[in-house]
């Protein structure tokens, strides 16, 4: 199969494989943490979380290459990757009882109206940061054939091996005929540890090297990339034709990515956004429709938008209908608790074409 000039294989045993960290999100609501009394746990990852959603809703088989702990918390993640139909390829580490080795907890409220969700994290000692080349058999995972690989810059960010790890990853995904994706999710608090913005760029240069397929939002570009554009926080309308010219910016220094996809968010309120979509494939612009999201919970929305474009691209939708599939399941993605998906591929398709929250009786 042949998109906008990306080569796709018809077949394989898997048709995604992600490799990044696993997480588990405390989530106290709209209570904030200095006085909850209850949280929900959420299992989660940015890379995790497109995996999921591309099996559960959209019924592709997918694989998460990750870090597993032999304790608790490690069960409790496991049986949410198999709840979600997803293959792991674990790398397993002994938790000692006292420190570790862990899978990181991220502490983030759902707030409410003018009061802004708070992320924070406890990685101390966290196993997915001590990933690192040669600690998975890539050719065994891409033996029966894989036709897309993906990755994100969160895991980027944990650790200089981590980095390391994707390319090595990528390098043998690409020898294997695999499609590769990278989703910049660019995290400030991360890299912070490690030099900052100019240590990230230089990081995800090289690996940016090996990308067929680019995902980010225009804070993600600006920072990730080194490009210029609008003021990510200020901006408060959907100006795609300002967003297209960041996307430009990107190609121009890397112009062997044939897609570059970005969500548009104005945020007025927690609960209340404007939602939209714009991909740059091979040349030409798409515009994803836009509407006014009620939000429950916004963690994981961007993921649910790479999902759904992604299933779009493999299964050989338009581009005109991939980038409304993505829109749609990541505006369905955040009517719902926690960071992976609930949406049925029945509600994507309905959303995508012009459906309505009217009553379905």
């Amino acid at each position: 199969m042949n998109f906008q000039g990306i080569s796709i294989r018809d077949s394989a045993a898997l048709d995604f494989v992600s490799l990044g960290g696993l997480v588990h999100r405390l989530d106290p609501g709209v209570i904030p943490f200095r006085k909850a009394h209850e949280c929900k746990i959420h299992v989660s990852g940015g890379e995790f979380n497109v995996t999921a959603n591309l099996s559960d809703c959209f019924g592709l088989r997918t694989g998460i290459v990750t870090a597993m702990v032999k304790y608790p918390i490690g069960d409790l993640v496991a049986e949410r990757v198999r709840a979600m139909g997803v293959v792991p390829f674990y790398k397993f580490f002994d938790h000692n009882g006292v420190n570790g080795p862990n899978i990181a907890a991220v502490y983030s409220d759902r707030a409410f109206g003018v009061r802004a969700p708070l992320v924070f994290y406890n990685r101390a000692n966290e196993a997915a940061a001590q990933l690192k080349p040669g600690d998975f058999n890539w050719g065994e995972i891409f033996a029966a054939g894989v036709r897309w690989f993906h990755s994100g810059g969160i895991f980027a960010a944990l650790s200089d091996t981590t980095a390391e790890l994707i390319l090595e990853a990528m390098q043998a995904a690409r020898s294997s005929g695999a499609v590769v994706s990278f989703d910049l999710n660019f995290r400030a608090k991360l890299w912070k540890l490690r030099g900052g913005e100019e240590h990230a760029r230089k990081v995800l240069a090289r690996i940016l090297e090996h990308v067929d397929i680019l995902v980010g939002n225009e804070e993600d570009l600006q920072k990730g990339v080194g490009v210029s554009g609008p003021d990510a926080v200020a901006t408060s309308k959907l100006d795609q034709r300002t967003f297209l010219e960041t996307i430009e910016k990107v190609v121009e220094k890397y112009p062997h990515i044939k897609i570059v996809v970005t969500t548009l968010r104005a945020v007025h309120s927690t609960n209340r956004h404007d939602w939209g979509a714009v991909a740059w494939i091979n040349g030409k612009s798409y515009v994803s429709p836009q509407c006014e999201l009620d939000v429950y919970d916004r963690i994981g929305g961007g993921d649910g938008f790479a999902s759904g474009f992604f299933y779009g691209i493999l299964t050989g939708e338009s581009p005109e209908n991939a980038i409304k599939l993505g829109w749609a399941h990541g505006a369905l993605l955040t009517t719902f608790p926690g960071d992976t998906t609930m949406a049925t591929l029945d509600e994507v398709r309905t959303l995508a074409s012009g459906g309505t929250a009217r009553v379905q009786r």
